[in-house]
């Protein structure tokens, strides 16, 4: 297992010891825990107890510390030994012997990693063979946090120190680029300069509260969304927000799911939840009617909100809320079908992405084969759908395609998109799954060419996942730079003085009247205010109106990057702006 993982782990799994070395020289008392790899590098989780903590401002000695223990050359070498042996060890640090305990019970073996003659972890590896091996300027600390001991609440606190490591220096420094370009584009920031969403305290946290701006923006995008499938035969459907328990056991949700669904006791002692998903109602609108074979596929489609109780510390902006808007659909089909099917939605995604400038990246996201207790459904029906997707990967994408083992949802294998966004980074978007275990569950079937009754394959299929978490990665894609067709207010007009105030309003109603979201800046400000206002809300065009230009019928056009366009009329400037729309640029 260990030699599956990359020479980048293994450095970054080493630094991880290397940063505990010289936590251990800083703060000799402190008590280790964990030190994963993560995407970008490493942390460790560490208990300093009543003592010293590191600061943000003791990162720099820390690191130092760790460059000059990479300077010594040292050796990593591993150490199979018993359990009691390990115990022992470490009998001063109750976090290693709870690791222990779990390994133990396990039956699995106890490995120890020591780095040089003087130090050892209890670690699973893999490791560098030596600490030469690691270029001292391809790694930075780069902050702090709080973490509970393995993410408990009821546990210690502990300070978790994390780290980024690349293969080089350079690497490293586009990296943290990328990241403050990142910073001036969170989503929670911009979206709060453009009005677009807000949160209240009253309300509570997660639930976001959209705007006009926000929910122009919204509905475009479902919009759009539904224009695409409904030229590939989706029909709208509409479901409650609430449901009676009884649904999800049948689906097998309640068994995996409970503790995170909103419960609601009825008067008359039943309990019905907030629905955190909706394909166990899409399939009861299939059940409720004997299908024929000559019907599939039916796909159904819908947006609609659902609701998750996660914990408050997991809330993050519009990426992780309790209200989740999904533009959810469910194909149901025959097994020989399914190409078809999941190539139709295949081509919607596609359409839909590169709108945006996105580069997509499939992911087949699969069962883990070790772990069977977290599926439902048969070895045989896990086959059969793990080859049809990887099938499909195949033929659509080549080899262009990475490998999720463990990612598949419970009831069935998926395809996830990954979308990389204009400074490089890589979002979870769409996904493609299918599902075997709910047609069986709640027996849905179809009568076939011989009259005969068959089990349908059920297709789950979200293009943008939800709109929440998809407008914040849009934000952070554009920096809130719209396109036209998108943008809340798509020009401004911008009189520059009184005077110019009545031709102005026909400039605006002659947009107003093309359907053309624009608004008339007619307050007292000087224009030079006026524009940088109209900037400041990243208005992708505005319209200067001054004496030649009401003399003249015209307007003098400006764009948020192009500049000046010139003066046209307004005919010529409706024309211009309807037909951009329309392409949807």
């Amino acid at each position: 297992m260990t030699e599956e993982k990359s020479p980048l782990f293994r450095k970054r799994h080493s630094l991880a010891h290397v940063l505990l070395m010289a936590i251990k020289q800083l703060y000799p008392n402190a008590l280790p825990t964990i030190g994963p790899v993560t995407d970008t590098g490493f942390y460790y989780d560490i208990d300093f107890g009543t003592g010293a903590k590191p600061t943000l401002e003791d990162l720099p000695a820390l690191e130092k510390a760790m460059r000059e223990i990479l300077k010594k050359n040292l050796d990593f070498t591993v150490e199979t030994i018993s359990s009691d042996s390990a115990s022992e060890m470490f009998a001063d640090n109750q976090f290693k012997i709870e690791l222990i305990s779990g390994i133990k019970e396990k039956g699995e073996e106890v490995t120890i990693y020591s780095t040089g003659s003087d130090f050892s972890d209890l670690c699973e590896g893999p490791h560098v063979s030596n600490t030469k091996e690691i270029n001292g300027d391809s790694f930075k600390l780069s902050h702090l946090a709080g973490a509970y001991w393995r993410g408990d609440e009821k546990n210690p606190m502990l300070t978790r120190i994390y780290g980024l490591a690349f293969d080089t220096k350079e690497e490293l420094d586009a990296y943290i680029v990328q990241q403050e370009e990142a910073k001036k584009r969170d989503h929670r920031i911009v979206g709060k300069q453009l009005k677009l969403f807000t949160f209240s305290e009253l309300v509570g946290p997660g639930l976001p509260l959209w705007t006009p701006r926000g929910t122009i923006i919204r509905e475009l995008l479902n919009d759009y969304v539904w224009s695409l499938r409904k030229k590939q035969g989706f029909q709208k459907v509409t479901i409650p927000h609430i449901t009676k328990k009884d649904l999800y056991e049948k689906s097998g949700h309640w068994a995996k799911y409970a503790e995170d669904l909103f419960k609601i006791d009825t008067r008359d002692g039943h309990t019905f939840c907030m629905k955190p998903m909706n394909c166990p109602h899409h399939a009861q609108i299939y059940a409720s009617e004997l299908r024929s074979y000559r019907e599939l596929p039916l796909r159904f489609s819908e947006t609609t909100m659902v609701y998750r109780d996660e914990q408050s510390g997991e809330l993050s902006g519009l990426q992780r809320v309790l209200s989740i808007t999904q533009d959810d659909a469910h194909v149901f089909c025959r097994e020989s079908q399914l190409e078809v099917e999941v190539g139709k939605v295949w081509d919607i995604i596609s359409t839909f992405y590169s709108t945006f400038g996105f580069t997509l990246l499939p992911r087949f996201s699969r069962r883990d084969q070790k772990l069977p207790e977290k599926y439902m459904g048969t070895t045989e029906g896990w086959d059969r759908a793990e080859t049809a997707i990887k099938n499909i990967i195949t033929i659509r994408s080549a080899d262009n395609w990475v490998d999720g083992e463990g990612e598949a949802a419970f009831y069935g294998p998926k395809i996830d998109f990954m979308a990389k966004d204009s400074i490089g980074r890589t979002w979870q978007v769409a996904t493609i799954q299918l599902d075997f275990v709910q047609p069986a569950n709640f027996g849905l079937e179809f009568v076939n060419e011989d009259g005969k009754r068959e089990q349908p394959v059920m297709i789950h299929c979200a293009i943008m996942g939800s709109i929440e978490r998809f407008m914040s990665t849009l934000i952070e894609h554009t920096a809130g730079n719209f396109p036209l067709w998108l943008s809340p207010t798509q020009i401004k007009i911008l009189p520059i003085a009184d005077a110019h105030h009545d031709y102005a309003k026909t400039v605006h109603e002659a947009l107003l009247d093309a359907d053309i979201r624009t608004e008339l800046d007619d307050s007292k400000e000087g224009l030079g205010k006026k524009i940088r206002n109209t900037r400041e809300m990243k208005t992708p065009y505005w319209a200067v109106i001054g004496d030649a230009e009401v003399t003249n019928g015209t307007v003098t056009l400006e764009h948020r990057t192009l500049g000046k366009i010139g003066e046209m009329k307004i005919a010529d400037l409706v024309e211009k702006l309807a037909t951009e729309i329309k392409e949807k640029k």
